[in-house]
């Protein structure tokens, strides 16, 4: 992967650090460049190296995590902040200082991704905002033959057993392509995750309905389908979506 997501790991727990350092350490994308033990050095380390993503626990003597995390976003360039805690009542304090996300301990792996996801699309979509849309279409090998598709025809695609069906304006195909690498070779033509199984275009989204449990029901133009938005992706969804 070209584009390396710059990672500081928090914690005053050794243990801690190490576990989150081994799970981090599968994600391609995630470049560890320090890790440290208190809040205090947190804020020192951050001045040292251009981070992408902080990693921060909460509970931590002297310097807390959200007093570090006050500290470490008043830098001029700040990176983004995710709390990694077994605290769960701090939750609401966290997300008022931008937090992309809040972890609890032990870390639940599916979570983590989730969490991954929602650092690329905010840094690679930033990324790309000055730069001229990349050109090409996209190749799919289906039935023995190759389509060259043009990613803004595509309105969503699903992952289905081990096919993945592309859904465009003028027809469907189906790939053996894993959704995963869709995802990424379309990142900067404004796809977006939903739910496990669904990647959509958000150029045809039409409308959001509140489903059950923080999920919703969306809706895309040109399609009848309605697709499920897992409540884990809702949150950076919407924000994606409003001015």
């Amino acid at each position: 992967m070209d584009q390396l997501i710059q990672t500081l790991i928090v914690d005053d727990e050794l243990y801690s650090r190490d576990e989150l350092k081994h799970l981090l350490s599968s994600f391609p994308s995630i470049q560890l460049v320090d890790e440290a033990a208190s809040g205090e050095d947190a804020v020192i380390k951050a001045l040292q190296h251009q981070l992408d993503v902080v990693f921060l626990d909460v509970e931590m003597p002297k310097m807390d995590g959200m007093k570090a995390a006050e500290a470490i976003r008043k830098l001029k360039h700040a990176p983004l902040i995710v709390f990694a805690t077994a605290y769960p009542q701090f939750a609401a304090e966290a997300f008022r200082h931008d937090a992309v996300d809040y972890l609890l301990k032990p870390y639940d792996e599916e979570q983590l991704q989730e969490t991954i996801q929602r650092i690329e699309n905010k840094l690679f979509t930033s990324q790309q905002t000055d730069k001229t849309k990349p050109t090409g279409k996209l190749a799919v090998d289906a039935d023995g033959e190759i389509f060259y598709l043009e990613p803004k025809e595509i309105l969503y695609m699903s992952r289905v057993d081990k096919l993945t069906k592309l859904i465009t304006k003028t027809g469907e195909y189906e790939t053996k392509i894993p959704l995963k690498e869709l995802e990424s070779r379309l990142l900067a033509y404004g796809f977006f995750r939903i739910h496990k199984s669904f990647l959509v275009n958000l150029e045809y989204v039409s409308r959001l309905t509140p489903w059950f449990n923080g999920a919703y029901h969306l809706h895309v133009d040109g399609h009848d389908e309605v697709l499920s938005v897992s409540r884990n992706y809702a949150k950076a969804l919407r924000q994606r979506l409003e001015i």
